[in-house]
């Protein structure tokens, strides 16, 4: 990295590492973050049929406590916190006023009346000032995110290649379940079974001082899995081949829940929470735009803005993430249409170089085990 690249950028606990490594740097987020090693097609392959190791280091991490922990995150998220259990984790997102989304994120239920929050690097401020603008209840609020590091160890071959780092049994952990438990010769690491590949495994959370041993306690222990460390290109891959929303792509400040195909973590049966009026009248009598999966049925790639359209040429949409899928070998994209051209099956058209490509409409994941 260059001089001036170290005076503007953030830096993961691990950057040395990737640089030992050879891997291609770039900034994301306002971080220099491992694009690639070896070469997406490559290190998607190993997440999709081994096991791979990602740096997500970048992600924001907040800590809500006290009585009030609880009362506050269920007005600022759309998903029903009360259901947790302790060592459980929840997918879902924070609501704006006019409809949109602030950011999606996670929630983990630490202990009663303790609550750690995962957040997108690039809104870790906008959302940090949005709770803590709408914590008129008293709760405590804390920004761990500059302490504490996050690597994704995701493939079918996850559990077996790590479960030498830990005593507790791996394979008992539910989905979107997690343990605090010892890792790699260190106690009280979050063991998370979460992901964001489609392909199973294991989310590590630990101090930053932390993560060098553990990165590399956990490539040495799956080497004879096969594992590799892979960069933010094919978490973008394995991610859209699983139909998982990108914020800033697929979801942002102009999106709302309904659009996005979330209603499932908008629970109106809750109390009263962020916009809540505004999305369940959405709800009730439907939005004129829908995020929909789509094949090429030609060759051509689909890129974030290309526009839509359908069998007359009429501009219907646009796409909002899009790539050539390593597991497929064919173009495949998320975007939003109108809603008559949301059905599965649907004949529509994608605008690339000049040329309108046929796509058919589907229903993701693209990628089936």
């Amino acid at each position: 990295m260059s001089e001036i690249d170290r005076t503007l950028l953030k830096y993961t606990p691990l950057t040395e590492v990737h640089v030992a490594l050879n891997a291609k740097m770039a900034p994301f987020a306002g971080y220099a973050m491992p694009i690639s090693y070896e070469g997406v097609s490559v290190e998607h392959k190993t997440v999709r049929e081994a096991v791979g190791i990602f740096d997500v280091s970048h992600m924001g991490e907040f800590l809500v406590t006290g009585p009030k922990a609880l009362e506050l995150l269920q007005y600022v998220t759309t998903n029903d916190v009360a259901k947790l259990a302790i060592g459980q984790a929840q997918y879902s997102c924070l609501p704006n006023t006019k409809g949109g989304i602030v950011d999606d994120l996670l929630i983990y239920k630490i202990a009663e009346e303790k609550y750690l929050l995962v957040v997108n690097a690039s809104n870790i401020e906008k959302d940090f000032l949005w709770i803590q603008q709408h914590n008129t209840v008293g709760a405590e609020l804390r920004n761990l995110s500059d302490e504490y590091a996050l690597l994704a160890i995701q493939g079918p071959k996850a559990t077996a290649a790590i479960q030498p780092l830990t005593s507790t049994k791996l394979s008992e952990i539910p989905y979107y379940h997690f343990e605090v438990s010892d890792f790699a010769g260190f106690p009280h690491v979050i063991i998370s079974a979460t992901g964001y590949t489609g392909s199973g495994g294991f989310e590590i959370y630990c101090k930053n001082e932390e993560a060098p041993k553990i990165w590399n306690s956990v490539l040495e222990a799956g080497a004879e899995f096969g594992i590799r460390p892979a960069g933010l290109a094919a978490r973008d891959t394995l991610r859209l081949e699983m139909g998982y929303c990108l914020y800033g792509n697929d979801i942002d400040e102009t999106t709302s829940p309904i659009e996005a195909g979330l209603g499932w973590i908008t629970k109106f049966s809750k109390g009263d929470f962020v916009n809540k009026s505004s999305l369940l009248d959405q709800k009730s009598n439907g939005v004129s735009r829908h995020l929909i999966g789509f094949e090429i049925q030609e060759k051509g790639i689909p890129r974030q803005g290309y526009s839509l359209f359908d069998a007359d040429g009429n501009e219907i949409g646009h796409v909002t993430s899009g790539t050539m899928s390593p597991t497929l070998q064919k173009g495949i994209g998320l975007g939003y249409v109108v809603s008559e051209h949301r059905k599965a099956g649907s004949e529509i058209y994608v605008g690339i170089r000049n040329k309108k490509i046929k796509a058919k409409v589907c229903r993701p994941p693209f990628y089936k085990k």
